[in-house]
């Protein structure tokens, strides 16, 4: 029954994969990569229906897709030290055959509550289908709680700058509601308080880079 069960979640997420297109309007032409939360989304509302779990979904334009490399990667926290492996999950890509690559990019956990969660990543024609965790380290006996770390507003993406785009949090009695997620003392101090993170984040940069 289970592996029947992680077949049919693997073919819904090969079809969320699949679809890939969304509007977008440029904001500043310096950038190179344009980002926002698609809060509400076709995909958020799956995952709700079918009570799978979190996802997290984004609008994503990468207006030099041809000459960029693309990394995504979720790194995770337990009682304030990090995981191995770090990252626990990652997608990165580069180099397409066009200029300009727009679509969707996101992270889902799938069953999140439960003593095997499975996660993914996606982004427009790639994707890592959903997987266990190593090492697993998730508490499903706590309060939890998620939030994106960008809003519905547009977001510019200059080469080498590292976005935290969504986190995912556990704690045994209580959670702190306010962070700065862009904020690297204020991340510190949500790790050593919450028994267990998730950070979600994107780097993007030049492909001929070392």
């Amino acid at each position: 029954m289970k592996i029947k069960l992680h077949k049919y979640l693997v073919i819904i997420i090969v079809c969320f994969v699949a679809n890939v297109g969304c509007s977008y309007k440029d904001v500043d032409n310096k950038t190179i990569a344009y980002i926002s939360s698609n809060v509400g989304s076709e995909y958020e509302n799956t995952f709700k229906d079918l009570n799978l779990g979190v996802l997290f979904d984004f609008n994503f334009k990468l207006n030099v897709a041809d000459k960029s490399w693309v990394n995504i990667w979720v790194e995770g926290y337990s009682n304030g030290k990090a995981v191995t492996p770090l990252p626990i999950t990652q997608l990165s890509y580069g180099l397409s055959p066009n200029q300009v690559e727009e679509g969707k990019m996101g992270f889902g956990i799938i069953n999140s509550n439960s003593n095997e969660p499975l996660l993914f990543l996606y982004s427009t024609g790639v994707s890592v289908l959903p997987h266990t965790v190593d090492n697993y380290f998730l508490d499903n006996s706590g309060i939890y709680t998620w939030d994106y770390a960008i809003g519905s507003e547009t977001v510019g993406i200059e080469y080498g700058e590292e976005i935290v785009l969504a986190v995912y949090r556990q704690g045994k009695d209580s959670i702190r509601v306010a962070y700065n997620y862009q904020d690297s003392e204020s991340l510190k101090q949500m790790i050593e308080e919450d028994s267990t993170v998730l950070l979600l984040k994107l780097k993007i940069r030049e492909a001929d880079e070392s």
